[in-house]
């Protein structure tokens, strides 16, 4: 387990959040730190560089509608099941593309993106499973770094999401 750290620790090293996550987090005077890990191009391969548990590592997948763009919070270990999301938000949904993920979230990688909609402006969604979890890890916008916090604090970053239950195991 890691200690938690005032916001911002980066443990000595080159921190490399997305600055507008970075900005959110300390603006809401969130405890968190970095934990850097060698390149990776999925979640799951981050939870095992990292060494942490897949089912603590919150993925985002970006989804859009006639009205705007969402974005849903998985569990790493979890695929995005877009019957029940539709049926949840009571709309048909589809996947954003490159474009539009890079487009809102142009300070991270694709592939990369943080959980935190808020700092972003995107509304969220946060499946159940995640909301009990002792504490959380997600990409802090590169393919580097996770970001690491306490259950409490991840829920209170994400709570304005609506939380729900619309994933199921990969």
């Amino acid at each position: 387990m890691f200690p938690m750290r005032p916001p911002h620790s980066t443990k000595g090293l080159t921190m490399t959040i997305a600055r507008k996550l970075q900005d959110y987090i300390d603006g809401v005077g969130i405890a968190y730190e970095t934990v850097p890990h060698h390149r990776t191009a999925t979640t799951s391969q981050s939870a095992q560089a990292a060494h942490v548990p897949g089912s603590r590592l919150a993925k985002s997948v970006l989804i859009h509608d006639e009205t705007g763009y969402t974005l849903a919070v998985v569990p790493s270990t979890h695929q995005v099941e877009l019957s029940l999301l539709q049926s949840v938000m009571n709309r048909r949904l589809g996947l954003a593309s490159e474009d539009e993920v890079s487009s809102l979230f142009a300070d991270c990688e694709v592939g990369a993106v943080p959980p935190v909609g808020s700092a972003y402006n995107v509304p969220m969604l946060l499946d159940e499973s995640l909301n009990d979890a002792a504490d959380v890890y997600f990409e802090g916008g590169d393919h580097r770094t996770l970001v690491h916090m306490s259950g409490p604090n991840f829920r209170n970053l994400m709570k304005d999401a609506q939380v729900a239950r619309f994933s199921r195991p990969s």
